[in-house]
C-alpha cells in the first residue's frame, strides 16, 4: 500500500486518526491502514501533556484589542504561573524566556505600562532596568532634562 506523503507527514508527527481526517477531509480507514503499514501506534486518548513551560504559557495566554496579552491561567494571590515537572514558573519570568531566549537575572516585571501584561517582550529584568536607568541618567547630563 503506497502512504500519502502529508497523511505520513501527520501519522509522524504524532495526530489521531480522527485529526488527520478532520484535517485532510478525509475518511479515517485509511489513515488507520497507513497507520500500520507505518508500523505507527495508536494514539492515546486525551489531552496531551505540555512538553515544556513555555507550552503551557502559549495555552494560557489570550492577546487583548491594545497589543498586549492577558494571563488566563492560574492565579493566586497576584502570582500568575504554571507548574510544569514539579516546579512553579511565574507568567512574566516564562514571557522574558520566551522573548530574550535566557533566564531574566532577578524579577522580570512589564515594561510596557500596563498592569499583568503577560506578552513576550513587554518584560525587564534588573539588567535591563539598570540599563535604562543608566541610559536616563546619560541623558539628563547631557540635555539637562530626563527623558
Amino acid at each position: 500500500m503506497k502512504v500519502r506523503a502529508d497523511v505520513a507527514k501527520l501519522l509522524h508527527a504524532g495526530y489521531s486518526n480522527s485529526a488527520i481526517a478532520r484535517q485532510l477531509g478525509m475518511d479515517t480507514r485509511p489513515i488507520a491502514k497507513a497507520r500500520a503499514v507505518l508500523c505507527l501506534p495508536k494514539v492515546k486518548p486525551g489531552r496531551k501533556p505540555a512538553a515544556s513551560p513555555e507550552d503551557i504559557f502559549w495555552r494560557r495566554v489570550e492577546p487583548t484589542d491594545d497589543g498586549h496579552m492577558e494571563w488566563t491561567g492560574y492565579s493566586n494571590a497576584g502570582s500568575m504561573g504554571v507548574r510544569h515537572s514539579g516546579r512553579f514558573y511565574t507568567a512574566y519570568r516564562l514571557a522574558f524566556r520566551i522573548a530574550n531566549g535566557r533566564e531574566p537575572e532577578g524579577y522580570a516585571l512589564p515594561s510596557c505600562g500596563r498592569d499583568g501584561c503577560v506578552k513576550p517582550g513587554h518584560h525587564a529584568d534588573r539588567a535591563d532596568r539598570e540599563q535604562e536607568q543608566r541610559v536616563d541618567t546619560l541623558y539628563a547630563a547631557i540635555f539637562g532634562t530626563p527623558a
